[in-house]
């Protein structure tokens, strides 16, 4: 079985087999919400560059002989006027029906897929804080992983591509840009506090997405991706910061030459790695653990769930 999740930033593919195993995690930069934060629709060639990887991706699913998958879109299409048009093409490179995921829905699936491999100790501590940092929108949900139905979960409008777009487009971004972009930020996750159960003091804040990842590869030096020097590695607040101060500092090309930088996300990854600090300072967590479980593990479950279900009268 398989999951796909077609993202503002990144198309990602995940394929198991039917005991769970891992047959291929994959993914790559599509940019599919280039603009979609200003005009509202799709661009033509944002759309192409996604269908194009999802044939790729088919192709690989009947390799693997999947039988049975989930393709979910996200905050791109949850903003886009012509959503549709781009629905149908996944459709027809796929054969997969789509799905437009509300924030609400993404936020406990990423919960779901991020806490289920939680070391017990983590995840017995009291209330885990999931926030899974996309292009378009950020998901944060609160709980225990033992009670997913008391899961409480809100989407802000707050993601890498967004907030590139919107106040750090100039290369390197002023002082002034940082600073409206953090006021947003700290605003913005302010207002998700008050609606959140608070996590436990010195609890889990569990960090998901490539903004994560990268800045982990970036603080330990990891100049290949290797999933074990990132699953379930802290990375302080303070080094969040650190790396944040000296990203913005440089101009994309130099960030490209940062030893660990995963390509197609030089140009973004300032606004991501300003949603994480903020995360860590509004919620006051010390540290985030990085988790590469994350909404595509979340799908896979429902789908294993689903399958397991007696039939009915």
């Amino acid at each position: 079985m398989a999951a796909l999740d077609c993202g503002t930033n990144s198309t990602r593919l995940l394929v198991v087999d039917e005991d769970g195993r891992v047959l291929t995690r994959r993914m790559t930069v599509t940019r599919l919400g280039q603009g979609v934060d200003r005009t509202r629709r799709l661009a033509p060639e944002a759309i192409e560059r996604t269908v194009a990887v999802l044939r790729q991706y088919a192709a690989e699913m009947a390799q693997l002989g999947v039988t049975r998958a989930r393709l979910a879109a996200t905050s791109a299409a949850r903003d886009a006027e012509n959503a549709a048009a781009f629905l149908a093409a996944a459709a027809e490179a796929t054969g997969v029906d789509p799905e437009i995921l509300s924030g609400e829905e993404e936020a406990r699936l990423s919960f779901q897929g991020a806490t289920a491999q939680l070391p017990p100790d983590l995840a017995a501590a009291g209330p885990v804080l999931v926030v899974d940092i996309g292009g378009g929108s950020t998901e944060l949900a609160v709980g225990r992983p033992e009670e997913p139905d008391a899961v409480r979960a809100v989407s802000v409008d707050l993601g890498c591509v967004r907030l590139t777009e919107r106040f750090l487009a100039e290369d390197p971004p002023s002082a002034a840009a940082l600073g409206a972009a953090r006021a947003e930020v700290r605003a913005v996750l302010g207002a998700a506090r008050e609606v959140l159960p608070t996590p436990a003091p010195g609890g889990t804040l569990v960090g998901l997405a490539g903004t994560v990842s990268t800045l982990v590869m970036l603080a330990r030096g990891v100049g290949h991706y290797r999933r074990e020097l990132v699953h379930h590695q802290r990375i302080s607040r303070q080094e969040v910061e650190s790396w944040l101060a000296r990203l913005a500092g440089e101009p994309v090309a130099a960030r490209r030459r940062e030893p660990g930088m995963v390509e197609g996300r030089a140009d973004v990854i300032v606004g991501g790695a300003l949603v994480l600090a903020e995360a860590l300072a509004v919620f006051d967590q010390a540290a985030c653990l990085a988790s590469e479980e994350d909404i595509l593990d979340g799908l896979v479950a429902s789908l294993r769930r689903s399958s397991a279900r007696p039939p009915g009268p």
